[in-house]
């Protein structure tokens, strides 16, 4: 699913916004293709909440029709390093980042996201629900790699009125084959002011970034390989 592709004009659908810079890039073209976006973020007891801010400041910026925060309960989403169970990893390389799945993965997060999504989207009309999920990451997220996607979409069709009825709910994910340096250039030509999002695992409460995370890791690198300064704030390193 590249970032060709073409959707009916005027189309509602939720994306599915964390405030970082995968989902501002996909809101962003959402948006360019005329359709009508409904922005969903989620907390779920993320030790970074400075992420909801961003959000809806990304949202607000790019023009969203609407932006929903949904409460889910932490207890729901618990074992992370995300949600305050042990450690976010720093400094690892690249080739450590991409060994296995990290601390940082929240259990059936995506998922539940999605399910959430979809009654949304069923309760609204809204034909599509679109995902900012990358599987060039190098991070190890089952979660975000086409075969989940596949199997959210069954369950889409399988398990929703629309659904049964033969008009279920799209999943698209614009950026799964993309790596961050194309995706930055990407957001960039759209007008996307990367210095409103937040990738980092453990920002401050002021939400500078730490710098030595894998998210941040991974951003800087990003913005190195594109070609174009990095605007995040970080608190340890420039």
């Amino acid at each position: 699913m590249g970032a060709s592709m073409q959707y009916p004009w005027g189309m509602q659908t939720i994306v599915l916004l964390s405030g970082g810079l995968d989902s501002a890039t996909v809101l962003a073209m959402c948006l360019a293709q005329g359709r009508q976006c409904h922005a969903l973020s989620f907390r779920y007891g993320q030790r970074h909440m400075v992420e909801l801010e961003a959000a809806a400041a990304i949202a607000k910026r790019l023009g969203a029709t609407s932006h929903r925060i949904c409460a889910i309960d932490v207890q729901c989403l618990a074992g992370s390093a995300l949600t305050g169970r042990g450690n976010v990893p720093k400094g690892r390389s690249e080739v450590d980042i991409g060994q296995g799945i990290p601390s940082t993965y929240v259990p059936a997060r995506n998922t539940l996201f999605v399910a959430h999504a979809l009654g949304l989207a069923e309760s609204m009309g809204a034909e599509e629900i679109a995902l900012g999920i990358n599987a060039l990451d190098y991070s190890g997220y089952p979660d975000c790699r086409p075969e989940w996607l596949s199997a959210m979409q069954e369950v889409a069709r399988l398990g929703t009125k629309v659904g049964v009825s033969g008009q279920p709910v799209k999943l698209v994910a614009p950026l799964v084959a993309m790596g961050k340096a194309d995706i930055i250039r990407v957001g960039t030509s759209l007008g996307v002011d990367f210095g409103l999002t937040l990738s980092c695992y453990d920002p401050s409460e002021a939400g500078a970034a730490c710098g030595a995370c894998d998210a941040c890791i991974l951003r800087r690198h990003g913005f190195a390989q594109a070609g174009q300064s990095d605007p995040t704030k970080y608190r340890d390193v420039g």
